[in-house]
């Protein structure tokens, strides 16, 4: 159907993994020698479907969403390739979702990666646009659990590899390795938390200063990708017995290193080399109504478009610190299966799920319970984020389908992946909602 329209309009999802996956659909198009057009939204709604009607388009090509209306909209000539929890699977023609094929879609693949794998079906050149499909695959936090990508998303790191526009190595798991001065990359790193190190950049100036590790050279911040390996090791060796020493155990030490990803086509050094700052960059674009300025970025501008995300990046980490303080002084609200915060207008809801993510991952929450982070939107109702843990999973946890009944059951609109989703609820149904989804979490964690 691609290769057949004459003009292909994509709508994409406002993240990392959508942008990279629009883009992945807008190279291929554009490389077809087709007319394309491009839009990005939070979630497919009645108001979309109004302007896409209108628009009468030959084909719109949904990328990174799109299973929730396979069957439906039947107005509209589509195409989808996502990777999200299906609910009907009436209809999968011209859909292409990994749960179709007993896939998980929240750790095999990502939205990048299945628009990927059309991608370079219609054309095997469009292997280099793996690079791309990675970026989005750890956008979408698909190497948290095995610490590297697994499933389909390892055929597209060797498809990258072929192309020579990827390198795999081990290393250190935190973010910043490529832009953050050494203390702040210890500040900020919070999975595995180092104890009494993490959170407190005094505290990490010392703990590498009693290693004998130079924070600097001249007036020059030294980052991760500037260390000898022997200084690597040592940092590594030291946090990891400190860890131990700690009480944390082996399963969580690990986690300090695991499977990088550089993209070899760019400058060492920038957010465009480190697959994780890759897609930090594009999130800061997404998440402020600046998609195309990714979009731009991940089509090869590196002039304008990377400056502006830069400066994205940096409001984008200061709303982020400022977010995960609100959600403290809200507090935390812990009930039997599960815990949350209410930020009210004080945090955006197209960041909450960022700083819902930060705070499970810290040591001021119960990793022991999912949790759930509310924000007042624009629109006047509620966007609620849930985040889970492995072990939870391993119990049972599946907050995409507690989330689509919790919000169903409030005449709200839910779904993501088991670990991680969300929802977008009316104004005043929370307390509903928690006690549906304390009920949900109940029978699945018990």
């Amino acid at each position: 159907m691609v290769q057949r329209a004459k003009h292909v309009h994509i709508v994409t999802h406002h993240d990392a993994d959508g942008i990279t996956a629009g883009a992945i659909a807008k190279t291929t198009v554009e490389r077809l020698g087709k007319e394309c057009s491009l839009e990005c939204v939070k979630q497919l709604d009645d108001a979309v479907h109004r302007g896409l009607s209108d628009k009468n388009y030959d084909l719109v090509w949904f990328t990174d969403l799109g299973s929730s209306i396979s069957s439906e909209w039947k107005d509209i000539t589509k195409v989808i390739t996502d990777h999200h929890t299906c609910p009907d699977l009436s209809d999968s023609r011209f859909h292409l979702n990994p749960h179709l094929f007993s896939y998980d879609g929240s750790t095999d693949i990502s939205g990048a990666g299945v628009t990927y794998l059309v991608a370079k079906t219609i054309n095997a050149k469009n292997r280099d646009l793996s690079a791309l499909a990675v970026v989005g695959a750890i956008g979408d936090l698909q190497d948290r659990k095995n610490l590297q990508l697994t499933g389909l998303n390892k055929q597209i790191v060797r498809d990258g590899q072929a192309q020579k526009v990827i390198n795999v190595h081990i290393d250190l798991r935190y973010f910043g390795k490529e832009t953050r001065p050494l203390a702040k990359l210890l500040q900020y790193g919070n999975d595995p938390i180092i104890p009494e190190v993490s959170g407190r950049e005094d505290a990490c100036s010392t703990f590498l200063q009693l290693l004998d590790i130079p924070l600097s050279q001249g007036e020059y911040q030294r980052k991760w990708i500037d260390l000898e390996g022997f200084e690597k090791q040592l940092i590594l060796s030291r946090i990891a017995q400190r860890l131990l020493e700690k009480g944390f155990g082996h399963q969580i030490t690990k986690r300090l290193i695991g499977e990088v990803y550089t993209l070899t086509k760019e400058k060492p050094g920038t957010e465009v080399h480190d697959a994780m700052e890759f897609a930090t960059l594009l999130n800061s674009t997404a998440r402020y109504n600046k998609h195309h300025i990714g979009l731009d970025v991940c089509m090869g501008d590196r002039g304008k478009a990377l400056e502006e995300a830069r400066n994205l990046l940096l409001g984008h980490r200061q709303n982020i610190v400022e977010g995960i303080q609100v959600a403290k002084e809200e507090q935390i609200t812990k009930r039997s299966f599960v815990q949350f915060f209410h930020a009210k207008h004080g945090i955006r809801d197209t960041i909450v799920g960022i700083v819902t993510n930060m705070l499970l991952n810290s040591e001021d929450v119960d990793r022991n319970l999912p949790l759930l982070g509310f924000a007042f939107t624009e629109k006047g109702d509620v966007k609620v984020s849930a985040r889970g843990t492995q072990p939870l999973i391993e119990k049972g946890l599946n907050l995409s389908v507690a989330m689509r009944k919790a919000a169903s059951h409030v005449d709200g609109v839910g779904g993501g992946h088991n670990i991680a989703a969300g929802a977008t609820i009316p104004k005043g149904s929370e307390e509903e909602f928690l006690e549906v989804i304390e009920k949900i979490l109940k029978d699945q964690l018990s």
